[in-house]
C-alpha cells in the first residue's frame, strides 16, 4: 500500500509539472536539432534561415495562444478527469499500469496516423494542412508549422480519443512529449549516417523517411504519414523508402505556394482560402498491400487499362472521388499495388 501511495505521489508531481516538462524538452530538442543542422546538414538551404525561422516560430506562439484560449482543458487534463470519473475503455478494465500505458501510446499514435491521412484526403482539411507542406525548405521548424485551425481540429480529435480510450494521464503526457520531440527530429535537416538510418527507421520515423512525405511529387507526398512510429506505414502499405530523385535532388513543397513572400506569417494564416483545394489532395497516391487500406476510403473502382498504356498519375482526372484498384495483369507491372484517390476541387 505504501508503495502504491508513493508511486501515485510521484505521478502526481510529474503531472503537475507538465508545462515545465514540455517546455524544457521542446527547447532542448529544438536547440539540439538546430545545432546538428548547422554542423551536418543533409540538404543545402534554399531560403535564408532568418525568414523561415522567424515566421515558423511566430506561428507556434499564435497556435499556442489560440489553443489555450479555445480549450479550457487539454489532453492530459482530460485524462485525469476521465480517470476520476471512470470514463473510457481502460478506466473500466482491470489492467496493470504498464499495459495501459503501452496500449495507450500505441493507439494514440495510430490515431495521429489516421488523422494525418484524413487531412490529406479531405479537400477542406487539406486546405489547412497544406500550409505545413508549403514550406520551401525542410528543417526542425517545419515540424512546428501548422495552421491554428488544424491545431484546434487536431486537439478536438485527440480529446475525443482520450475520452473514449481512458488512457492513464502519464501515458498521455509521455505521448505528447515524445510526439513533439520526434516531430522536431524527423523534420530536421540532419545528415544521419545511412547505416544508422536503415536500422533506426524500423523503430522510429527518421528525417530521411519523413522527408519523402514533403516531396513536391504527389506520389511521395501521400506516403510516410507517421510522425513517431513507422510501423503503421509499413503495415498499411503507405511506406516509400526513398524519393525517386534522391534526397539532394527532390523538390520540397507544393506547386501553389513557391515564393518567399508565401513564407510570411500573414500569408500563412490566410493560405487556406487562397486558390483551389487542389495540389496533392487532388491526386493522392497510396501504396497498399492489404484490403484494410481499401476500406478506409469510399469508392473502389477498377482501372480498365485495355490495350492502351496507363495514363500518368498526374494526368488522371480530378472531377470526382475515385479510388483505383490495382490494374489487371495487362498493366499490372505499371501499377502493381497502388491506389489513386481523386477529389472534386
Amino acid at each position: 500500500m505504501r508503495q502504491v501511495r508513493s508511486r501515485n505521489a510521484v505521478l502526481q508531481s510529474i503531472l503537475s509539472a507538465e508545462p515545465t516538462i514540455r517546455l524544457v524538452v521542446f527547447l532542448g530538442v529544438l536547440a539540439a536539432m538546430a545545432l546538428w543542422e548547422v554542423a551536418a546538414p543533409r540538404r543545402r538551404r534554399e531560403i535564408p534561415r532568418v525568414i523561415r525561422w522567424a515566421n515558423n516560430l511566430a506561428l507556434v506562439i499564435v497556435d499556442t495562444v489560440i489553443l489555450r484560449l479555445t480549450f479550457p482543458i487539454l489532453a492530459v487534463g482530460l485524462a485525469i478527469m476521465a480517470e476520476a470519473r471512470g470514463w473510457g475503455l481502460l478506466n473500466n478494465i482491470d489492467a496493470p499500469l504498464w499495459f495501459a500505458v503501452v496500449v495507450s501510446m500505441l493507439l494514440l499514435d495510430f490515431a495521429i496516423y489516421l488523422q494525418h491521412i484524413m487531412f490529406h484526403a479531405v479537400p477542406g482539411l487539406w486546405r489547412l494542412h497544406r500550409m505545413h507542406h508549403a514550406d520551401l525548405d525542410f528543417d526542425a521548424t517545419t515540424g512546428l508549422r501548422f495552421h491554428p485551425a488544424e491545431i484546434l481540429i487536431s486537439m478536438g480529435i485527440k480529446l475525443v480519443v482520450v475520452a473514449g480510450l481512458g488512457p492513464p494521464a502519464i501515458a498521455v503526457l509521455l505521448f505528447e512529449v515524445i510526439l513533439n520531440a520526434t516531430a522536431l527530429f524527423n523534420h530536421a535537416n540532419i545528415d544521419l549516417p545511412r547505416r544508422v538510418d536503415r536500422v533506426l527507421r524500423w523503430i522510429l520515423v527518421t528525417p530521411d523517411m519523413h522527408r519523402v512525405h514533403h516531396s513536391v511529387d504527389p506520389r511521395e507526398t501521400n506516403s510516410n504519414y507517421g510522425f513517431n512510429l513507422p510501423w503503421w506505414d509499413r503495415l498499411l502499405g503507405t511506406y516509400i523508402a526513398q524519393p525517386a530523385k534522391g534526397h539532394e535532388g527532390m523538390e520540397i513543397g507544393i506547386e501553389q505556394f513557391r515564393t518567399t513572400r508565401d513564407l510570411w506569417l500573414d500569408r500563412l494564416l490566410i493560405q487556406p482560402v487562397i486558390g483551389p483545394a487542389s495540389g496533392h489532395a487532388c491526386r493522392v497516391v497510396i501504396n497498399y498491400g492489404s484490403p484494410r487500406v481499401e476500406r478506409l476510403f469510399a469508392v473502389i473502382v477498377d482501372l480498365n487499362c485495355g490495350s492502351q498504356p496507363r495514363p500518368a498519375l498526374s494526368d488522371l482526372p480530378c472531377s470526382w472521388l475515385e479510388s483505383v484498384a490495382p490494374c489487371d495483369r495487362r498493366c499490372g507491372a505499371q501499377l502493381p499495388t497502388s491506389a489513386v484517390l481523386c477529389y472534386r476541387p
